[in-house]
């Protein structure tokens, strides 16, 4: 399958751009991203990054552990007889369960930028399970009239499956965030190499040594050996004694230090901007308050998480439903545990719509994902709606 990809980059596809073995996309193609740094990124040396690792981790996770299920458009209810709810709710396949398999797939959309499974039908097209495709085993193409397909490597060989039959969650444009935040990674992974090297070294030097009396080459080899034999490792801190009219001179933290440390969190700042999560959500709080920390987290929801919810909704409707269900049926993630940090604004808001005559009844009960009520599509203000006293009798 690596050879077929570099053969298709390489040009052997008329229609398409080639490339040589010089040219630094060319790269790509063996997980090697030159950067301005000099650091190669690709996904193994990008999860040694904290904040990438944090970020691919609450992204994927958090996807996995949201739960899915299949809805009839109508009654607005969990058709939990459907085939396709057991693979979106409960397991994918025997060993593997569905949440499991969201995030294992969103990893790898994050990673590679895209993750695949392929369906597996039962003979009358029925979609039984649903299993992991590893993303360098997979490439998508396309006929002449835009229709997708896709050859995936086996052990016999190359199979070529229907869209319908290869689950696709992609990233933005099929790009990994790796990809596109190379450079922030690289220099991210420069600061970590550096800043250990100098640790390895001893670190800056806390202070010096000045003595009145020229010393030669030997003397101040011993003088230092001596120091680093009784004042380093885990004799650090110890009463120094100095002769000969030695004086020690500590060396306070520079601005280049302090500038040193703000380009460190920079580093995650911007690591945060390329997968669009807020920085308090990979845990750099500088700038972080209760105030703020509560809207990242209602903005983690609609703006990093929605979209792939969103794509994970039709890539399950796609392969999962016939062009007749889609019409009556429906996928739908239950985002409710995401905002109960927020339960008693989002109670006084419907309750606000729901006096003001905005919202009926029903149309509460479906912003919380509850079924239909019978009369529930009246727009009565109920707080206000008093009954007749034979009502009240009665």
């Amino acid at each position: 399958m690596a050879f077929q990809r570099i053969k298709h980059a390489l040009g052997f596809r008329a229609e398409e751009k080639a490339l040589t073995l010089t040219d630094a996309d060319a790269l790509t193609l063996f997980g090697a991203l030159p950067t301005a740094s000099g650091v190669s990124i690709g996904p193994g040396n990008a999860m040694r990054v904290p904040a990438v690792a944090c970020a691919t981790g609450l992204i994927s996770e958090t996807i996995g552990a949201i739960p899915v299920k299949v809805y009839d458009r109508a009654t607005k209810t969990a058709l939990t007889d459907h085939p396709a709810y057991r693979l979106v709710h409960d397991e994918a396949n025997e060993w593997t369960s569905a949440a499991e398999l969201r995030r294992d797939l969103t990893l790898d959309a994050l990673l590679h930028g895209a993750g695949h499974a392929q369906v597996i039908r039962l003979t009358d097209g029925t979609p039984y399970e649903l299993h992991r495709l590893d993303p360098g085993m997979v490439q998508r193409d396309q006929e002449t009239d835009g229709e997708p397909f896709f050859r995936v490597s086996t052990d016999a060989g190359t199979v070529r499956l229907s869209y319908r039959d290869v689950l696709r969650v992609e990233s933005i444009g099929g790009i990994s965030p790796i990809t596109l935040g190379r450079e922030a990674i690289a220099l991210a992974l420069s600061f970590e190499t550096h800043i250990g090297g100098l640790f390895a070294n001893g670190g800056r030097p806390s202070g010096v040594i000045k003595a009145k009396k020229v010393l030669d080459v030997d003397s101040k080899k011993k003088l230092a050996a001596s120091w680093f034999s009784t004042h380093s490792g885990k004799s650090a801190g110890g009463t120094a004694v100095l002769d000969e009219d030695m004086d020690y001179l500590p060396l306070a933290t520079t601005l280049a230090d302090a500038q040193f440390a703000e380009n460190r969190l920079e580093q995650i700042r911007e690591i945060a901007r390329v997968f669009r999560v807020p920085p308090t959500m990979l845990f750099e709080l500088s700038r972080g308050t209760w105030s703020n920390t509560e809207q990242m987290f209602m903005q983690f929801k609609q703006v990093t998480l929605q979209p792939w919810l969103t794509d994970w909704a039709w890539a399950y409707a796609r392969c999962l439903l016939t062009p007749e269900e889609r019409r009556e049926t429906y996928f739908e993630a239950v985002t409710d545990d995401l905002l109960t940090t927020d339960a008693a604004a989002r109670a006084t808001a419907y309750s606000q719509y729901r006096s003001m005559g905005a919202l009926t009844a029903n149309e509460v009960r479906s912003g919380l994902n509850l079924p239909k009520m019978p009369g529930g599509d009246e727009l009565s203000n109920p707080f206000t709606t008093s009954t007749t006293s034979k009502d009240a009798a009665e």
